[in-house]
């Protein structure tokens, strides 16, 4: 009974360990498909629809920045960084 605990501890964190490394493969391969998807739009001329895009132009013209970088996110559902960078692509 006594080693039954800190191998079955063992066995928690060496599974979590394996769905991290799964989840951290899954997002890189993701994140590969989303640029070959960009440089297609690209290629082709196409920009993504931007929803709200007007509302956060003229909140970087009027130089509030984080209020657009807020405004893209919840018109996006995009994380912090994501936000970001894409309102910095658009300054």
């Amino acid at each position: 009974m006594d080693i039954l605990i800190p191998f079955l501890a063992c066995v928690v964190i060496i599974g979590a360990a394996g769905i991290q490394s799964r989840i951290a493969r899954t997002e890189r391969r993701l994140a590969r498909v989303e640029r070959k998807l960009d440089l297609m739009l690209d290629h082709f001329g196409l920009q993504q629809e931007l929803p709200r895009r007007d509302e956060i132009t003229a909140l970087l013209r009027e130089g509030k920045k984080i209020q657009a970088v807020k405004v893209y996110r919840e018109a996006t559902g995009a994380d912090l960084r994501e936000a970001k960078e894409a309102v910095d692509r658009l300054a």
